[in-house]
């Protein structure tokens, strides 16, 4: 029997893709295990929903065993210990759920995963995207940072290499292009001509590849200055006015889609308002899951809202940079003007600025790229709704009902506003007594706590207007006068309301902001157990390294000989120019002024010949000895001089 005891350590919407902290074992089961459970479960949850031709993420799954367990009809109780039953129920229950292919909360779900497994921050865009250019671009920077070319062909063949490598990273033309390249290599040769390889064999990895990038900045520098003076500027796109179109027509399409689905939420909210004061009219809308729909085209509206907030500052920063990129163009002609030679200390810092400022043109371009197709992946997530409402419908529900939009209600109620003195322990915000009213981080997106809790789940925006109440740290807004109220006499009351509301509709912990509410939904009798194994996600990922050839630079001994007969030549060399002397030589007039100094050379052995040679061979052989060089019994040393040679008349 598997037994396997349930708790919710309550993490945000994005899951680890294998992993789903929902389950941990008791005591006995030690956490690898109790992860490896909670694997096999979402695994036969995504095969059994394959089998019937609905293929699911195991985030998706992982989310949806989430839900299932947190809605209390489901009967899965945080402190009973789960069977092998009940794994099978939970198995059923999810299947069930992801393969009801109309339903709106399903759809929120599916909505709410895809937009946080694929949208992230500016920052993290740019780092992925830059990230993988680094990347698709390390097989050519390698094959020139690791080149040992020494003959014509060879370095030729490295320098078209470098030539392509710039093309690729600045992104300014196809390697392909015949006057790509020839352009590129005029402007690469004005810096880098193809005599300097030599040097550049010899420098270490790190800065040949940072040099490449240098090399890159400023050929891109040179190329865009021509495109400018109308000299060059083959293959590069006008990317300013690329984006200056593309921005507002990005802007209009999410701005249509806003108004289309506001216009939806307003409708659904009358006629859910419509059924709060009639009974029967609820009972009559219950099977169509109005609040669900509500939710999903709410939850929609604040994704669009997400994604045009960034592409309004992706349009002020292209305004931005914009006006640099004709200050830089003018400040670089100025510096030029009619000048044959120029100092490289004057240009190439300008010339490394304008490449700087294409490259954010480059980003904002993607960015606007990827936003506006995550808004397409998402309009998929909205096709239950004519099912479920088609026209006729809508307008037969609406009869009588004026629809109000969220600006009309925040009008009615403007006047309204808290009384201080009616509340001595609670702290109320309104605009002319709060500095950065507008930042407040108000809970449930600023949706009226008051109005959710008692109708079971009706969303009506709250109106600042009226008063912000700050409890526990806490900010919330309400929709009257009235409702901030009664909130106001109890407040936890309130909140578990929406709590237990979540529960039943997990879509809401993610509209609503709800995580923190979750976070600690662990049995007081297992807590000692989690601290001890002190469970968490485990994160996998591929990784690969590569060692280089060289780590450090060279250090060869130019002056290490190997040869002892080459090392006697030098001692003998050396000991020959120490037995020289050497004589300098300084006036009044030069002292202090320069140093001079001369060599004496020991003169050379000189002889003459004569035209003939006469001589006599009975000239007798000299014959002298010196004795007495060793000493003897005395201090004084005296010598001896024997002539031992013969007189020439005896020879």
């Amino acid at each position: 029997m598997l037994k396997v005891s349930f708790i919710y350590l309550g993490l945000p919407l994005l899951f680890s893709t294998c992993l789903f902290p929902l389950c941990s074992v008791t005591a006995r089961m030690p956490p690898t295990q109790a992860e490896s459970v909670i694997k096999n479960i979402i695994r036969e949850i995504g095969q059994e929903c394959a089998a019937h031709g609905e293929i699911v993420s195991e985030t998706l799954v992982a989310f949806m065993v989430k839900a299932v367990v947190l809605d209390p009809s489901n009967g899965f109780n945080t402190d009973r210990t789960l069977i092998k039953g009940d794994v099978q129920k939970l198995v059923k229950l999810c299947v069930t759920r992801l393969l009801d292919s109309k339903n709106p909360s399903l759809d929120t779900i599916k909505m709410q995963v895809y937009f946080d497994m694929n949208y992230t921050s500016r920052e993290e865009f740019l780092e992925e995207h830059h990230r993988v250019v680094e990347s698709r671009l390390s097989s050519v920077s390698r094959e020139i940072t690791d080149s040992r070319a020494c003959v014509r062909e060879e370095l030729e063949s490295l320098y078209r290499k470098i030539v392509s490598y710039v093309l690729l990273r600045s992104g300014l033309g196809s390697p392909t292009d015949i006057k790509t390249v020839r352009e590129a290599t005029a402007a690469l040769q004005s810096v880098f001509p193809q005599a300097e390889l030599g040097t550049f064999l010899t420098l270490s990895k790190k800065d040949k590849e940072r040099q490449l990038k240098e090399l890159t900045m400023i050929v891109t520098g040179i190329r865009l200055f021509n495109r400018d003076c109308g000299k060059g500027g083959e293959g590069i796109d006008d990317l300013p006015a690329i984006l200056q179109e593309a921005i507002p027509a990005t802007t209009q399409h999410i701005d249509s889609q806003l108004e289309v689905v506001q216009d939806q939420a307003y409708r659904y909210t009358a006629i859910l308002e419509k059924a709060v004061k009639n009974p029967l009219l609820s009972r009559e809308l219950q099977p169509y899951m109005l609040k669900e729909a509500l939710y999903n085209v709410r939850q929609y509206e604040i994704f669009l809202q997400i994604i045009l907030s960034d592409i309004i500052t992706c349009a002020q920063e292209v305004e931005l940079m914009i006006k640099q990129l004709g200050a830089q163009l003018e400040q670089l002609k100025f510096t030029v003007k009619s000048k044959t030679a120029v100092p490289t200390s004057q240009v190439l810092p300008i010339f490394i600025a304008l490449s700087n400022l294409w490259t954010s043109f480059q980003d904002e371009t993607v960015l606007i790229s990827i936003l506006s197709n995550l808004t397409t992946h998402l309009e998929p997530f909205l096709g239950t709704h004519e099912l479920f409402f088609p026209e006729k419908m809508m307008q037969a529900l609406l009869d009588g009902v004026t629809v109000k939009t969220d600006v009309c209600r925040m009008k009615e109620h403007i006047e309204e506003r808290v009384n201080l003195a009616d509340f001595r322990k609670l702290e109320w915000l309104f605009p002319e007594t709060t500095a950065n009213f507008d930042k407040l981080l108000i809970q449930y997106r600023g949706f009226c706590a008051y109005t959710f809790a008692t109708t079971d789940g009706l969303l009506l925006p709250g109106n600042p207007a009226v008063g912000i109440l700050k409890y526990k740290e806490k900010y919330y807004t309400f929709n009257t006068r009235d409702a901030a109220y009664s909130f106001a006499e109890n407040p936890e009351n309130y909140i578990d309301k929406i709590r237990e509301k979540a529960k039943k509709n997990a879509e809401l912990i993610q509209l609503l902001e709800l995580h923190q509410q979750f976070e600690t939904l662990i049995p007081y009798s297992q807590m000692k157990d989690v601290d001890k194994h002190n469970i968490k996600p485990i994160a996998r990922c591929e990784s690969s390294t590569q060692t280089d050839t060289h780590l450090l630079p060279p250090t060869i001994v130019r002056s290490y000989e190997w040869n002892e007969w080459e090392l006697r030549r030098k001692a003998i060399k050396l000991a020959n120019l120490r037995r020289k002397v050497t004589h300098s030589v300084q006036t009044d007039l030069s002292h202090m002024r320069r140093e001079n100094c001369s060599q004496v050379y020991p003169s050379k052995d000189a002889s003459t010949q004569s035209m003939r040679e006469g001589g006599s061979s009975r000239v007798p052989r000299p014959q002298i000895y010196i004795a007495g060089f060793r000493g003897g019994h005395t201090k004084t040393t005296y010598e001896v001089k024997v002539n031992l040679t013969r007189a020439i008349d005896e020879t």
